[in-house]
Order: C-alpha cells, then sequence, then structure tokens
C-alpha cells in the first residue's frame, strides 16, 4: 500500500507538534511520502482565504491529512470562514471520532474507553445564521441523508471491535422534528444492519443525562452517537477522562478521506517556546492508522509506545506534565518506546 499524507501544520503550537507526529507516524510507516500544505488564521491573513484550493487538491490526492491547530478571531472577521468547518463541509467529511481512552498517570480514572461519534457537516455548525433587525438567527438543520450515514458509521465501529452498548443521544422531546429525524433515522439503520450474531446493546439518552453520565458514570458508556453540537460539546466534556483537552486527539473521516487532528487550540503564549505536548497529535495519527489505512497492529503499536512513555518514562507529577516539558523529550521517549 502507498501511504500519502498531507501535512497541515496550522498555527501556533501547530507547528511544532506535527513535526513530533509525523516523526512517529514515519518510524512505523518508514515510506510514508509527506506532502505540506497551508491552512488556519495566518494563511487567511496571507491568500485571504482560511483553506487554499491547493491545499484541498493536497488532501483529496493524499487521501489523508493531519492537521495542527488554528488560531480563530472572536469576532466575525469579513471573508473569513473557520479552517476545520470549511475543511469538512468542503471535502464531505461527516464523521468525526473521538476516542476517550484513560491515560496512566494521567487520567483522574483508569476505567474509561467511550467512543463519540459525532455527525460533522450540518446541525448547528451549518453556517446558516443572519440578522433581523435586533435578532440574530442560527438554523439547525438535520437531515436524513447526514444522519444515516453517521449511523452507519456508528454501527461499522460496533462490528469492527469488541463494542457492547450504543448510545443514541438526543433531545427529541424538545426539538421534535430535528432530533426526532436524527433518532428514528439512527433506528431505522440500526435495525437495517445489525446482524442476528450481534451482541452489542442499543439505548436512548437524552443529551442532558448524557453530559451527567459522562461525569459520574464514565466507565458505562462505550460507543456515542450524536449530533454535531452536542457531539462537540459531549467529547470535550468527556476529554477530561483523558487526561484533558490538550491530549485528546480526534479525526474527521469521509469516503476515502480522512483529516485527523488534535483537539486542542494554538496556544499562543507558549507558541514557539518547544515546549507544547505532542501526544494529542501523536494519537491522531494513530487514528488515521486504525480509520483510513485499516492497519490495527500498527495504531495499536503506537497507542501503547505512548501509554508505556508516559507511565514509565516522563516526568508527570499530580497527574500532570511538568511545566517545562520540551516537545522534544517526549518525542523521544515515544520514538524510544518504538524501537
Amino acid at each position: 500500500m502507498d501511504y500519502r499524507l498531507c501535512v497541515i501544520e496550522g498555527d501556533g503550537i501547530g507547528k511544532e507538534v506535527v513535526p513530533a507526529a509525523v516523526r512517529v507516524l514515519k518510524k512505523v510507516l518508514p515510506n510514508l511520502v509527506v506532502e505540506n500544505a497551508e491552512a488556519g488564521w495566518e494563511t487567511f491573513l496571507s491568500q485571504g482565504v482560511s483553506v487554499p484550493t491547493t491545499t484541498l487538491d493536497s488532501i483529496r490526492q493524499c487521501g489523508a491529512a493531519l492537521f495542527g491547530a488554528v488560531s480563530s478571531p472572536s469576532k466575525k472577521v469579513s471573508g473569513y470562514r473557520s479552517t476545520i468547518i470549511t475543511m469538512r463541509q468542503i471535502l464531505d467529511l461527516y464523521a468525526n471520532i473521538r476516542p476517550v481512552k484513560s491515560l496512566p498517570c494521567l487520567s483522574p480514572r483508569q476505567d474509561v474507553n467511550m467512543i463519540i461519534v459525532r455527525e460533522n457537516t450540518e446541525g448547528m455548525y451549518s453556517g446558516r445564521e443572519h440578522l433581523e433587525d435586533d435578532q440574530a438567527v442560527a438554523e439547525r438543520v438535520i437531515t436524513r441523508r447526514a444522519s444515516t450515514r453517521i449511523a452507519e458509521k456508528a454501527v461499522e465501529l460496533m462490528q469492527a471491535g469488541s463494542r457492547s452498548k450504543l448510545s443514541i443521544v438526543h433531545k427529541a422531546n424538545i426539538m421534535p422534528l430535528t432530533d426526532g429525524m436524527f433518532r428514528d433515522t439512527v433506528r431505522e439503520v440500526i435495525d437495517r444492519l445489525k446482524k442476528t450474531n450481534d451482541t452489542w446493546d442499543v439505548e436512548e439518552v437524552l443529551v442532558d443525562t448524557a453530559a451527567n453520565r459522562i461525569i459520574s458514570q464514565p466507565e458505562k458508556l462505550d460507543v456515542i452517537v450524536t449530533t454535531n453540537l452536542f457531539g462537540d460539546i459531549l467529547s470535550d466534556e468527556a476529554a477530561h477522562w483523558a487526561g484533558g483537552m490538550g491530549l485528546a486527539p480526534s479525526i474527521n473521516l469521509g469516503d476515502g478521506l480522512a483529516v485527523a487532528e488534535p483537539v486542542h487550540g494554538s496556544a499562543p503564549d507558549i507558541a514557539g517556546k518547544g515546549i507544547a505536548n505532542p501526544i494529542a497529535a501523536i494519537l491522531s495519527t494513530a487514528l488515521l492508522l486504525r480509520y483510513h489505512w485499516h492497519d490495527e497492529p500498527l495504531a495499536s503499536r503506537v497507542e501503547d509506545a505512548v501509554s508505556r512513555a508516559i507511565a514509565d518514562d516522563l516526568p508527570i507529577a499530580d497527574g500532570k506534565f511538568a511545566n517545562d516539558t520540551k516537545t522534544e523529550t517526549i518525542t523521544q521517549a515515544v520514538l524510544a518506546r518504538l524501537n
């Protein structure tokens, strides 16, 4: 198999953590071909677009991309559109996969292992906002097509691994048309695809109840499938159990395309100091191996190297890395565990 990767460092610490993650990926994929591209706030300032056409073309040609981080303005800027939402919508990356798994020494508890499967292209992030005199209006768009695709992806994950429960998270009691369509469509897909020998269970959970369970009983959650905004918030909440958002990996999947990205931001306060933590970016490369290149042994190898480096080789106190731990120190520790 040919392994090609579009590398998009982005802004801030993306320029430090992405090169570190690529080094780790090349350790397990020595024939990896890398193509560099640009996207982000700095790109918008210099080129007038946050994601140039050349970058989109590179992602399509490579099939896979690793994106670092982006700085975003807090107020509306004429002509600017969110970098990652642009990628998701133009490339039709309809599924966002956020694993939440306990890490040694860093997680408050060691029994959490859930996956949040989030619809990635519509809902409250459809980009449909407008002003009407003294009120601002946002449209929440839910379609049967998008709900079907994310349900199919969730069922695929259930059937691919040792998962026991699929939780459909919604708020159909308050939004009966939009979340009602989502819930009913997911149910229809499950009824169509679930095999007679599948042993996993299905439940429905209201989003506020799901938020409470993530806090009080995270060990009882397995795979969650939900809409865009709910998935965004719940996955950030759940990241607490895996060491925080700064260590959380993710991957955006389409049909034959994948963009992996650490969840953290561009962290301008530490950018350029050589102390950005590359763990989330490294774990995101493992998601490329698992979900795009379908190489579970290599994905597990990278994740195991990260876990062993954290447990035995890196300076951690009170569940946190020392503030002055170098990016290079962490990278070298993971690379050593891959030898």
